[in-house]
């Protein structure tokens, strides 16, 4: 069984864009409020899986700066001894008024949602206007110390992987780190975005013929599957997340909750446990442990994501 250290914690399943290859809009329902875990049972929840190793916590939504009093949350998280880093997933739309607040709350670092940098293009992929929204708070979060940021970019053929030197550029100007995200389906209903995936050796090749041979192995702080580079004379660096053609199952160190109390120790778990009943109920922490250490050694050391039935929505896990 793999060390897990790493809890990505869902706040919400709901998401103020509609991208592409996620369409949270087009999903059958979404939560109700009273389905929803409250913060007081999330910190909860967390403290205990603490007490299981877990020593890092990425919150992730859907969309988690549209929840009310979420920087509160923040320092909630903050609150757990136990706990060493705090990092957030965002769309980066409401970042600008929030990155300073965050950061003062214990917000360690940002990941950014981006997929394009030509604001008529994010309009197409998003459903919304609001790329210079996502600008500024990326802005924000770098003045705010929010470090490192990171953007997170997911390429899909004929849509927006002309946009590679454009990415890799923003690394020479600013200290961001920029990664590339293959696309996979967690869902039948995303599927049909599956022939548009973009293996990240096609991007590095892209990079190489235009920047030269890529250095391997800057110390970037994270949690994830990532293999960074560096671009010779960037201040930034770039990472390669390669979630459709590696299989990084043997050193998974993650496990995840959904906001409605579901762990799901793999994205292709073929059910979620749900823990929601047990937090209502109020019972005591040594049976909150007993069942979480359960949840864990159920966590696969490998998966064949082409064997597994895709079913799990990823605007609600947080990816």
């Amino acid at each position: 069984m793999n060390k897990i250290n790493y809890l990505r914690l869902s706040v919400t399943d709901r998401c103020n864009l509609n991208c592409i290859y996620c369409n949270p809009a087009e999903k059958e329902k979404f939560l109700h409020k009273s389905e929803i875990l409250s913060y007081e049972e999330m910190a909860r929840i967390t403290k205990i899986f603490s007490m299981l190793g877990v020593n890092k916590v990425r919150i992730t939504g859907g969309e988690p700066l549209i929840k009310k009093e979420i920087v509160k949350f923040v320092g909630m998280l903050r609150d757990i001894k136990a706990i060493d880093e705090i990092s957030m997933t965002t769309n980066g739309t409401h970042l600008k008024k929030l990155a300073k607040d965050l950061k003062h709350a214990g917000l360690d670092r940002i990941n950014i949602s981006l997929d394009t940098l030509q604001a008529e293009r994010f309009e197409k992929i998003t459903g919304t206007d609001g790329f210079h929204d996502v600008w500024d708070g990326i802005t924000a979060s770098m003045e705010a110390g929010l470090s490192p940021t990171k953007l997170n970019v997911i390429l899909m053929k004929g849509i927006n992987d002309d946009e590679v030197d454009d990415f890799i550029d923003l690394t020479f100007r600013y200290p961001l780190i920029v990664r590339f995200i293959e696309y996979f389906p967690t869902n039948r209903r995303l599927k049909e975005y599956s022939g548009n995936t973009i293996t990240n050796e096609k991007v590095k090749g892209v990079i190489i013929n235009a920047y030269g041979e890529l250095k391997e192995g800057r110390d970037v702080i994270g949690n994830g599957p990532a293999r960074y580079y560096q671009v010779n004379g960037a201040v930034g660096a770039v990472g390669f997340i390669s979630s459709f053609s590696d299989n990084f199952c043997s050193a998974c160190n993650r496990i995840r909750i959904d906001s409605s109390g579901m762990i799901y120790p793999c994205l292709f778990t073929k059910e979620g446990y749900a823990v929601r009943h047990l937090l209502k109920e109020n019972v005591s922490d040594e049976v909150l442990l007993q069942f979480i250490t359960g949840v864990i050694r159920e966590k696969p050391l490998h998966n064949k994501k082409n064997e597994c039935e895709p079913k799990v929505e990823m605007s609600s896990v947080g990816g």
